[in-house]
């Protein structure tokens, strides 16, 4: 925890007790102990928050997108000596002066 040992963590607990009086220190960690409960159940709705934002582009892109086409469908394989389909061309007009 920290890096702190337990003889560093009586130590500190030590001077804790003699600096705040017996009489207040258990209140003073129980208000520590809320406080930290209370800084963790805001950084995990922080988190959340974040993630939520992230992930909303996602989802829109996805919304947006067209379905992929199997790689089967869109593309046919060439066999040696098998006849191909014959490519359109454009004709071109020519004009006679």
């Amino acid at each position: 925890m920290f890096g702190i040992g337990m003889p560093e963590m009586i130590v500190i607990l030590v001077i804790a007790l003699i600096v705040i009086g017996p009489h207040k220190l258990p209140e003073l960690a129980k208000s520590l102990g809320k406080g930290l409960a209370e800084f963790k159940k805001a950084s995990e709705g922080f988190q959340r928050s974040v993630q939520e934002e992230a992930s909303k582009p996602e989802e829109a892109a996805k919304e947006q997108a067209p379905p992929l086409k199997a790689a089967s469908e869109t593309v046919q394989p060439i066999t040696p000596g098998a006849p191909t389909e014959a490519q359109p061309t454009e004709k071109k007009e020519t004009t006679h002066a």
